[in-house]
């Protein structure tokens, strides 16, 4: 029904992915017994290994350890290790003990304990002629730490298995159509031997992940590495970081540091929301000035020095109001840089001239003073957030020295103005 993201369906596939384990499929099914039974019948004819998660609790709609024991045409064994547990973690939490959880000590006769320390649902592994069924409790830091602790070690028994290598190189400012058609238009003739490319396109992002598949690892590492330095050498500086969990706020923060520069934000729009992502960062005290919220027009006047004069001709988005939010904030907190985001989140509010998502963007340091005009989407989370992105991409980009801008924005200066 939705109600329930499938986290554990992503761990695991990066989970097994780090360890050579190709996954093929995920299916998300209700808690019946048809559809248990259906699943699992075509899942153990067309893999070397089969995962499950939930319906090993106590309730009424657990009824995954069941359904299994009906497929092996097997009873259930009393297992008094895990009774033992279970007791022991109601008496730590002062809970009675009851006649649903005396049911979680049983596991069907065919199946091999994978013992759950975290929590009371017992793991199970069924060893079904070339198939491992591997059965798991649903609840994530349960999955987890039987995969992490019990099930890892086990996996070389499964035989040879391929070695896989990946590298991640991230873009912002670039969609991942610009990406295929102006910088790797001739990648398939590049994709043999086991590699492979895939783009993950997230707001205002793009992460390509390359992998190299092998049987040793100095194989893999060589055709990755191959790959990679083809794409690094014609995308730059436009690839922000080559770490896959290091954020666009963190990659600016970097070069900040490295200039001894500082920072500081002056947002209406975006409500906070860059402050929040560049304060995310460990460390990030060492460039982050502060900011200033001016959602009211009358804060921008007061705090950022912005003139009335340029809301009552202008508007609050404009070019003129986000050139004077960029730089007062930046001379109002003694930092070398100021960004600024001005604009129509929505979903109302819009004009035939300044429609919803219209955002303006400014940047300011002693030698460069600009604002851009982006047009994004009806939705206000997302212009949010791409307002947010875009601005941390046009400021990493200057402090490179890099001439473009992403969305092929057009720079608007105070000397533009005035012409």
């Amino acid at each position: 029904m939705g109600d329930t993201v499938n986290t554990n369906a992503s761990w695991l596939g990066q989970f097994l992915h780090e360890r050579g384990i190709q996954v093929d499929k995920i299916t998300t099914i209700t808690d019946q017994k048809e559809a248990i039974s259906q699943v699992m019948e075509e899942a153990m004819g067309s893999a070397d290994m089969v995962i499950s998660t939930g319906g090993l609790g106590p309730t009424l709609d657990d009824i995954t350890k069941k359904c299994l024991a009906e497929y092996f045409e097997v009873g259930f064994v009393h297992v008094p290790e895990v009774e033992t547990h279970i007791k022991s973690i109601f008496k730590s939490r002062n809970l009675e003990y009851s006649e649903s959880n005396q049911a979680q000590a049983y596991i069907p006769e065919n199946a091999e304990l994978l013992f759950n320390a975290a929590g009371t649902a017992p793991g199970m592994l069924f060893r079904e002629q070339s198939t491992w069924l591997i059965v798991l409790p649903g609840v994530p830091h349960e999955m987890k730490h039987i995969m992490t602790q019990v099930v890892a070690p086990m996996l070389q028994d499964l035989g040879a298995l391929d070695v896989l290598e990946t590298r991640y190189l991230k873009i912002a400012g670039v969609g991942e159509s610009h990406l295929a058609d102006y910088w790797l238009h001739d990648l398939s003739q590049h994709l043999k031997n086991g590699l492979d490319i895939a783009f993950l396109p997230s707001t205002g992002q793009v992460s390509l992940r390359i992998t190299a598949r092998a049987h040793d690892r100095q194989q893999a590492v060589q055709d990755v590495e191959s790959l990679a330095e083809m794409i690094r050498n014609r995308l730059g500086d436009l690839v922000y970081t080559e770490e896959k969990e290091e954020s666009l706020a963190s990659a600016l923060g970097r070069i900040l540091e490295t200039e001894k520069y500082t920072i500081a934000t002056a947002e209406s729009c975006t409500g906070g929301l860059m402050g929040h992502l560049l304060t995310e960062t460990p460390g990030s005290s060492a460039y982050v000035k502060g900011g200033i919220i001016s959602y009211d027009n009358q804060v921008k006047v007061d705090q950022l020095g912005v003139m009335p004069s340029d809301l009552e001709t202008h508007g609050a988005v404009s070019a003129p109001v986000a050139l004077a939010m960029a730089k007062g904030v930046a001379q109002r907190l003694g930092a070398e840089v100021g960004i600024s985001a001005t604009g129509i989140a929505g979903p109302d509010g819009g004009s035939v001239e300044k429609p919803v998502g219209t955002v303006w963007l400014g940047f300011f340091t002693p030698s460069e003073h600009f604002a851009v005009r982006a047009e994004f989407s009806h939705n206000r989370s997302l212009n949010k957030l791409r307002s947010a992105i875009t601005a941390f991409e046009i400021a990493r980009r200057n402090l490179l020295g890099m001439e473009n801008l992403p969305y092929d924005l057009k720079k608007i200066t105070p000397e533009r103005m005035v012409d």
